[in-house]
């Protein structure tokens, strides 16, 4: 067996005698030789042509090395990018709807998911189901109980004998019914106008919250007990809470008699008079406008 230590100075003698020669040629590169060990290919020789008058090259990800002996390597790069797959369930708005920010086609989005409701037994005997009304970047919003049988019969809050007097009260505030948005508690009428069950209530809100906040109003007037004490939280009667502001997710809330209940008790309609007339003064306040002031 050749000693190895012989071996290696007869390497470094060759390699001397090739460096001797390379620079007696006027190279001042020493090209490598395949080695015999570990039968790699000679290194190129660099050309200082294209060194001299290469151009940056744009920033791009590096390219791959070998990992370093004393590090372990990292994960392996990720598979190329491919579109996700569409995530189960029901599918998302289309973004004109759920992103553009149009008030008017998210209210009618929200419409269609509601559909022809039978989340309750009131779709069982109701003959129109009444959404909401009005201008949807309204900066106030009228929020009431349930719809009653011209409701019913027309599909639309607030149009029968009630619905004259809450048009003469908005008149009154400098507010027209184009001017505010309308909508109530439950969507559908009771049978012979009965107050709503906490069942039928808890079926509908989400839709009227979520009402609230497309419009996304500056104040709220709540018309009625169930109106106020549904989206206050509490068992407080209409008396009791009207006459001072309240607030619902962050807006100034205003509660009143509802104009039905107006209509058979005209002792109510001073009191009620003094909830608009801070209601006036809050817009004013908020600089919102009233055209018809």
């Amino acid at each position: 067996m050749t000693d190895p230590r012989v071996e290696l100075a007869s390497l470094v003698a060759a390699f001397r005698a090739r460096l001797d020669w390379e620079q007696g040629h006027g190279s001042r590169h020493v090209r490598a030789a395949p080695s015999p060990r570990l039968g790699l290919p000679p290194e190129p020789e660099p050309d200082p042509i294209v060194a001299a008058t290469a151009v940056a090259p744009a920033p791009a990800a590096p390219a791959p090395t070998a990992p370093s002996p004393h590090v372990e390597p990292g994960p392996p790069p990720p598979p190329p990018s491919r579109a996700p797959a569409a995530p189960a369930g029901p599918l998302e708005p289309a973004p004109s709807v759920a992103a553009a920010g149009d008030r008017r086609a998210r209210l009618e989005h929200l419409r269609a998911e509601l559909g022809e409701c039978h989340r309750c037994r009131l779709g069982d005997t109701r003959r129109n189901l009444v959404f909401g009304v009005g201008d949807p970047e309204a900066q106030l919003m009228v929020v009431g109980e349930g719809p009653g049988r011209d409701e019913d019969l027309q599909g639309e809050p607030f149009v029968g004998a009630a619905g004259q007097l809450l048009t003469k009260m908005l008149e009154a505030m400098g507010l027209g019914r184009d001017d505010v948005y309308i909508a109530n508690i439950i969507k559908c009428r009771p049978p012979q106008n009965r107050d709503p069950a906490p069942d039928e209530i808890a079926a509908c809100e989400r839709f009227l919250q979520q009402q609230v906040e497309i419009i996304s109003p500056r104040i709220i007037l709540a018309m009625g007990n169930f109106a106020a004490k549904t989206l206050l939280r509490t068992e407080v009667g209409i008396t009791r809470l009207r006459g001072r502001f309240h607030a619902y997710q962050g807006i100034p809330l205003m509660p009143t008699f509802h104009p039905a209940y107006l209509l058979r008790n005209a002792d109510g309609k001073r009191p009620a008079w003094e909830d608009l007339k801070q209601v006036m003064a809050e817009m004013d306040r908020l600089g919102l406008r009233r055209r018809r002031s």
